[in-house]
């Protein structure tokens, strides 16, 4: 199944909504920063990314962001200044 690589990031207003989509987007993806995540997903596994997401925002309040990078698993569009974090490399990474 064809795979694209999404940055995700977002900005929650909440502690409380911040672990919960911070544990959220840790069951998609793969963390660079503690808000910014490279996710590898099929179109459902994104429809089921932003489902499970919308369950623990606030609206009002928070915010998220999708980039697509292009094909999963290709770490080309990525330039680090220091230390560059593992990126997944195939296979999915939902948990």
């Amino acid at each position: 199944m064809r795979r694209t690589r999404y940055l995700l990031a977002y900005d929650i207003r909440d502690p409380r909504r911040l672990r919960r989509v911070h544990k959220v987007a840790t069951a998609f993806g793969t963390a660079l920063q503690y808000s910014v995540f490279v996710c590898d997903l099929t179109v459902g596994e994104l429809c089921d990314l932003r489902g499970a997401l919308r369950d623990v925002m606030h609206f009002g309040e928070d915010s998220a962001m999708f980039v697509p990078l292009g094909d999963g698993y290709d770490a080309s569009c990525f330039e680090f200044l220091g230390p560059a974090p593992s990126l997944p490399g195939g296979g999915s990474v939902i948990v």
